[in-house]
């Protein structure tokens, strides 16, 4: 081997020495929203951050109340709302870059079932009423998208008529694998969580009248050891990969 050979390999082994030596296993917090982007991403985003990914799957509003009751976290990808409330009792760091996506929210059916008319409120509203059962996020648990729907419901004036048929999934959980069970009908939850469960299929989004778009943050653990392998994991949410990983789980970028 000549030396100019063995100068390379030497540096190689070097680098990759390094890299191990400086690898982090992050302790994440994420919500649900975001878990079949980030599984998708997640080898890729290990490789390029050097770091491994410890991910606790909820809602915010669960993995919020985690940290407020002391435990220590490094990474947190929430809803915006979430991650500012955690900032505003010190408990996590908020960078300019911490939006990176938002999301609306969506209808779907079991695969092969009839898709009702969904395109105004007043169609929603019948659909609602004409389901036999319908599934989403317990408000009771904190979810966005949950305390959005039944606050909606409240206001389209059908929420007896809705109560006494609502199914909800376990806490942390995807409304739209009742559908595949079969316990509901309709289930209305954030698109990238509809679009993580097979064996359903997307009727469309809320009308635009009646939607809400929930957004996305990412934030470092006040106390974090790893700050700035924390924040090579934010970075990595405004890369190519994700964006374009972002857009195919019907996730819409921020900031770029």
């Amino acid at each position: 081997m000549r030396t100019g050979s063995y100068v390379a390999a030497a540096t190689a082994g070097t680098l990759l020495f390094l890299t191990c030596a400086n690898a982090a296993e992050l302790k994440t917090f994420a919500t649900i929203a975001v878990e079949s982007t980030l599984e998708d991403l997640l080898p890729k985003l290990e490789t390029e951050t050097g770091n491994k990914l410890n991910i606790s799957w909820a809602t915010a509003a669960m993995l919020s109340k985690r940290v407020q009751d002391g435990e220590a976290v490094d990474v947190l990808i929430l809803t915006k709302p979430a991650l500012d409330g955690l900032a505003r009792e010190g408990k996590v760091i908020v960078g300019h870059d911490a939006v990176f996506a938002s999301t609306g929210i969506a209808v779907a059916v079991r695969a092969g079932a009839a898709k009702p008319d969904i395109s105004t409120p007043e169609a929603f509203k019948r659909a609602l009423l004409e389901a036999k059962s319908v599934a989403f996020s317990d408000p009771a648990t904190g979810a966005a998208s949950g305390v959005y729907i039944a606050k909606l419901i409240e206001r389209m004036g059908i929420a007896e008529e809705i109560k006494r048929k609502t199914k909800y999934p376990l806490p942390g959980g995807f409304a739209a694998t009742l559908l595949v069970s079969g316990e509901a009908d309709l289930a209305i939850q954030l698109e990238p969580e509809i679009a993580s469960v097979a064996g359903i299929e997307k009727v469309g989004s809320l009308p635009a009248e009646l939607n809400n778009v929930t957004i996305l943050a990412a934030g470092l653990g006040k106390d974090s050891k790893n700050e700035a392998a924390a924040r090579r994991v934010i970075e990595y949410l405004h890369s190519f990969e994700a964006v374009a990983a972002f857009k195919a789980h019907g996730i819409t970028p921020e900031g770029h």
